[in-house]
């Protein structure tokens, strides 16, 4: 849960500056998603590109009355670290430089590849935390070796000192952009910090890499965000941790392409009150996150995340009549030939007045790291706020961007992508001490 103190009087929180150097360090850094990010933040420094999809570059956000006609853009609102400060590092299983990576990967076109090449060529990974126990359908080479995990926590913990100093930064965040595991549950070693630090001394199967990242991260008291639907930092040992150390965390699973979609179109459907009957999603890719799905156990972890978009929306319990006994079903396909371009197919039977039956069909021919690329860079920025303004713990308010959203136990998520953003901008009013947005209609509110 997100810490912070109340603010009751209508006074902003003390928030510390965003000047300096923020250093970004991404696990997964050669991967599809990871270079699409840093090439893109190149090209936008070069003005060669825009930041289109991203709230904290491109939104703004209403202050006051409508008839006041003030909305300012959030970056100048509430003070966000400017994109020329950001540095990015990280770690990959392969060593390829980023320019390197991103031609493999097939995203961004060669054209302006070129011109990002002498920069891009500079930014190479750390060699990473893996075991292919976790990810089956990967091999990498470049690849720390350790006795225990604990062992491994510890060389990620030098990793980040050092390139904290070498580069001189000012602050630092995490973000997972590394592959989805194979699916584990909450178990004993997950319960406490105390038992956790004792699984890594251990070596214990329930801990994987993401879980190491999460561990050294909140250890140095950086903000750690899990773009993937593993558990990562979603474990009581790690929030304990994070509230220990004040750290910030967000997650799970970047909201892109399909699960997007549903979370806009199902909430309309809500709204209006039209029941559905079955819902049959398929998907086809061709990139790394494709080749890692294709195995079950990894799939499974993908699986869970995006099926819960839709009970949680619907809450079938308060609209049994309508949501009880849908039909959802979720297909993910490696097409090798499609590349990053992925193909998402959503077939929806819906009914309306007197029960007559309807369909839609949805056919969203997306780029997968092109839609998370401004997602990366929106948590980036807003982990840094909360780490600045002291908040700490699971940052729900960052829900708009993960399809599986880290709340406090015993709560369930909100995926109505609308809400999420209500939430989203009101924690920006509160934190600048303006009046939060009810849409009450009333005369002293409107």
């Amino acid at each position: 849960m997100s810490k912070i103190s109340k603010n009751t009087d209508s006074t902003q929180i003390k928030i510390a500056s965003h000047k300096g150097k923020l250093g970004v360090l991404l696990p997964g850094m050669s991967g599809a998603v990871s270079t699409t990010f840093i090439a893109g933040i190149e090209a936008i420094k070069k003005g060669l590109g825009r930041p289109i999809g991203s709230l904290t570059q491109m939104g703004t956000i209403r202050l006051g009355k409508r008839t006041d006609k003030k909305s300012p853009l959030i970056k100048d609102f509430i003070g966000l670290t400017d994109i020329k400060d950001i540095v990015f590092g990280g770690w990959d299983i392969y060593p390829d430089n980023c320019y390197d990576a991103a031609v493999k990967s097939g995203v961004l076109k060669n054209e302006l590849l070129q011109k990002l090449k002498p920069t891009l060529k500079k930014s190479s990974p750390m060699k990473a935390v893996f075991s292919q126990q976790y990810v089956k359908n990967l091999s990498g080479t470049h690849v720390k070796k350790g006795k225990t995990k604990m062992d491994l926590a510890e060389q990620l913990i030098k990793d980040i000192n050092k390139f904290k100093k070498d580069n001189k930064l000012d602050r630092l965040v995490m973000l997972w952009c590394g592959s989805t595991e194979v699916f584990l549950k909450i178990t004993k070693v997950h319960s406490t910090l105390k038992s956790f630090e004792a699984g890594l001394k251990k070596n214990s199967k329930d801990i994987p890499p993401s879980m190491i990242y999460a561990y050294a991260a909140i250890k140095c008291g950086i903000p750690y965000g899990n773009g993937a639907p593993n558990l990562s930092a979603d474990v009581p040992a790690l929030e304990e941790l994070a509230i220990e150390n004040k750290v910030p965390i967000a997650g799970k699973d970047f909201k892109t392409g399909q699960t997007l979609m549903k979370t806009i179109l199902a909430p309309g459907f809500k709204s209006r009150l039209l029941g559905i009957n079955g819902w049959f999603s398929t998907n086809i890719l061709g990139n790394r996150d494709g080749e890692v799905l294709d195995d079950p156990w990894s799939f499974k972890t993908k699986e869970e995340s995006k099926l819960s978009v839709l009970d949680s929306i619907f809450q079938p319990h308060l609209y049994p009549a309508l949501y009880s006994d849908f039909y959802h079903k979720v297909r993910i396909n490696y097409y090798p030939p499609r590349g990053d371009e992925k193909e998402a197919w959503d077939n929806i039977d819906i009914f309306g007045w007197l029960d007559y039956p309807m369909q839609i069909k949805v056919n969203f021919l997306c780029r997968d790291s092109i839609l998370a690329a401004p997602i990366v860079l929106d948590l980036v920025l807003f982990l840094d706020l909360a780490k600045r303004a002291e908040m700490f713990g699971i940052q729900e308010w960052l829900s708009f961007y993960f399809k599986s959203p880290m709340v406090k136990r015993g709560l369930y998520p909100e995926h109505d992508l609308f809400i999420q953003q209500m939430k989203l901008k009101n924690t920006l009013r509160f934190l600048k001490g303006e009046n939060l947005i009810t849409h009450l209609g009333l005369d002293y509110y409107d």
